[in-house]
């Protein structure tokens, strides 16, 4: 079986996770907090960072980004990049932009500096940052509306990365309550189709130690 080291709210750990169960592959998650640098894991991933894939033949591939690639050439019969040049293309476009600039923009200023900071030690949240946080976060998630609008899914006409990876950020910063749903109809239409999707339950079952999430994060009514 397939083993993957992951953080709870990694969105990059969350978007591997994703896309494993999409494709129906069984695989054991095993906690790894980045901050402690043991030195098995840094045998793995040097950079020290989650996700680490360990295959059933002991192949290791670190990043998010490059686990997706391996997962789709290895395991090809769901294909979540898209069956065209171009739709691959796009695909990867938007699975950029949520893992770069969102993360950037959003789940590093609202994540980061609210929780991964308390619960790696780090000092304290820096208020300017979360202030940036949750105004930028209208910027994107008016983004998803025009997309969804005009799309079946975010890259197409197909649910693919794109979706899986807008869906790991966002789930990160819906576990602090930080998404302003209301505002924001039409993108909180495509996150219901994204929360209800099988695949998405084992995330909204964490439960970060002393941090649990507010009670609408699992429910699939918001």
């Amino acid at each position: 079986m397939l083993v993957l080291y992951h953080f709870w709210l990694s969105p990059f750990a969350r978007k591997i996770r994703l896309a494993l169960a999409e494709k129906g592959v069984p695989f054991e998650l095993r906690l790894e907090r980045e901050v402690e640098r043991r030195p098995e894991f840094l045998a793995l991933n040097p950079a020290g960072e989650v996700p680490v894939l360990v295959d059933e033949d002991e192949t290791v591939v670190a990043d998010s980004a490059a686990i997706c690639e391996y997962l789709e050439e290895t395991r090809p019969d769901l294909p979540l990049l898209g069956a065209t040049a171009a739709q691959r293309a796009e695909t990867r476009r938007l699975v950029g932009w949520f893992d770069g600039k969102f993360n950037r923009e959003v789940t590093e200023n609202l994540v980061g500096e609210k929780l991964m900071k308390r619960l790696n030690s780090q000092g304290y949240p820096h208020a300017p940052a979360i202030r940036a946080g949750l105004a930028n976060i209208h910027y994107h998630l008016d983004y998803i509306a025009y997309l969804a609008e005009r799309r079946t899914w975010l890259a197409g006409d197909d649910f693919s990365l794109a979706d899986i990876a807008a869906g790991a950020h966002l789930s990160t910063v819906d576990y602090l309550g930080d998404v302003p749903w209301d505002e924001h109809p039409e993108a909180r239409l495509w996150y219901a189709r994204i929360k209800s999707r099988p695949s998405f339950r084992a995330l909204l079952a964490d439960s970060v130690p002393g941090a649990p999430p507010p009670p609408h994060y699992a429910n699939l009514d918001f």
